[in-house]
């Protein structure tokens, strides 16, 4: 990527901006392919969500995260570049475009804001290979022609557009001077309402109320055969609701019950958004250093001090629970050995306490060499044992045997790129696919040897409860 010496904020005039796109065409004329150009405005304290809010199209892609407890938020709207890819080799392949894009990409202005340039935004399913008709492909790659982001208290605006050799520069101008002035002095009172519905018609257990204790049995069995040491196994309920939902006004129910976790809204253009608020990084990679966890092993949270106290101490000494965290832990290590990574993390996990649950964590960490990007770790690490299985390649087919239900992007791979090659994925939990009125909603739980099905129907219940709480007015 080229940064051109040239800061936007000291020459703000609608001719100086049509000098410097005129510049950007010439560039693309040399090349001979058009040229990517990322415009980024150090602004005024926004609010992403609200200016997503105020932007919202069913028909335009989207990206939003947020993390309160983290201090940052981001999001991205409309497509200016677009790729997608399936089978085993997808993130390899969403890499060299993403290498190949930023070869012909000019940046300007505040590239050394946190979210500044080119933000490169994944959605990845669970399995490799999704049906055609599936609400989202195996792996969606874009980047917006608006993000907004603030990470503590600075926030910043970027403006990607793509240059051709023979493109209408005064129209372009025209169109992103207007959108600056914009951003610079949001308006939020444009947007329209989000509210969540008041009620529900009808809840459906896709599969039936009884397939999943008999899927655990199942996987016990597969478990006790020799066929795989751990199989992560989900339910599906389908909620159809008294009117349609809107996406945001869900998440944003979501991020003010759940500041500790990721909540996140990805949309497939067509009037769909996969939503919810995951307790899990599948990783980050900032400053040159990789960071991970190992989040498995539950516990339900307790009505008082006494009783919460309880469920922790006996899930921090469940021998049960232990060994499906060191599961994930080994796999961490396995999957990225050829990385030839010093992995570092401590001997014992500690508990993440959320709303409804608390469960064992386990942060990594790990200088990562400079050839690495971070979609080669996406590569290895996803899916990890606490959303699939191990071994991984034995879990997978027997989980798409025994689920009634497609996965697409629960428990996939969310998060996204930077120019810099950094960035952060998330793991799509805690989720619901909202559809108009309908609202596909998704729990799992680790089955390993030991796991009783009557536990495990009754932990993705709790999970469950919390985002079905969080869809509907009450």
């Amino acid at each position: 990527m080229t940064i051109l010496p040239i800061n936007p904020a000291e020459n703000q005039s609608p001719d100086s901006f049509r000098v410097f796109l005129e510049q950007c065409r010439a560039a693309a004329q040399a090349a001979g392919r058009p040229q990517l150009v990322s415009i980024s405005l150090a602004v005024d304290d926004l609010d992403p969500l609200a200016v997503l809010e105020s932007i919202y199209e069913p028909g335009e892609l989207h990206f939003y995260a947020e993390r309160p407890g983290s201090g940052f938020a981001v999001a991205g709207a409309e497509a200016v570049l677009e790729f997608t890819a399936s089978g085993p080799q997808r993130f390899a392949e969403a890499k060299q475009f993403i290498i190949a894009t930023l070869a012909n990409t000019l940046a300007v202005g505040a590239m050394d804001a946190p979210f500044a340039g080119p933000h490169f935004f994944v959605a990845a399913s669970f399995f490799a290979d999704v049906p055609a008709d599936a609400p989202f492909p195996s792996l969606r790659l874009f980047v917006p022609r608006w993000q907004v982001s603030r990470m503590g208290d600075g926030s910043v605006a970027v403006a990607n557009l793509v240059i051709t050799a023979d493109a209408p520069v005064d129209l372009i101008a025209a169109k992103v001077w207007k959108a600056h002035a914009k951003f610079r002095f949001f308006d939020y009172r444009a947007a329209t309402r989000s509210d969540r519905p008041s009620g529900v018609r009808q809840i459906e257990e896709l599969g039936g109320e009884d397939t999943y204790p008999g899927a655990v049995e199942q996987g016990l069995a597969g478990i006790a055969r020799g066929d795989y040491r751990k199989i992560v196994l989900a339910r599906a309920k389908r909620l159809t609701a008294t009117e349609p939902f809107h996406p945001l006004g869900v998440l944003n129910n979501l991020r003010q019950r759940f500041p500790s976790c990721y909540s996140f809204s990805v949309a497939d253009g067509r009037g769909r958004s996969f939503i919810g608020a995951s307790p899990e990084r599948l990783v980050r990679v900032v400053h040159g250093r990789m960071h991970t966890e190992s989040l498995a092993g539950s516990a339900p949270r307790g009505a008082t001090a006494s009783e919460d106290a309880a469920f922790a101490r006996e899930l921090l000494h469940s021998e049960k629970d232990l060994r499906e965290h060191r599961l994930v832990l080994e796999s961490i290590a396995r999957r990225t050995a050829d990385l030839d990574l010093k992995l570092e993390h401590s001997g014992t996990p500690r508990l993440l306490q959320l709303a409804n649950v608390q469960h064992l964590h386990t942060p990594v960490s790990a200088a990562l060499p400079e050839s690495a990007h971070i979609l080669d770790l996406v590569a290895r690490l996803h899916p990890t044992p606490a959303v699939g299985g191990t071994p991984r390649e034995r879990a997978l087919p027997a989980i798409a045997a025994l689920e009634k239900f497609p996965r697409g992007l629960y428990a996939g791979a969310l998060g996204w790129a930077d120019w810099r090659g950094g960035g952060e994925f998330i793991v799509g939990l805690r989720s619901a696919l909202i559809d108009g009125a309908t609202a596909t909603t998704y729990a799992g739980a680790g089955i390993v040897a030991g796991s009783e099905p009557r536990k495990e129907f009754a932990e993705t219940g709790l999970k469950f409860k919390a985002l079905l709480e969080a869809l509907i007015e009450s």
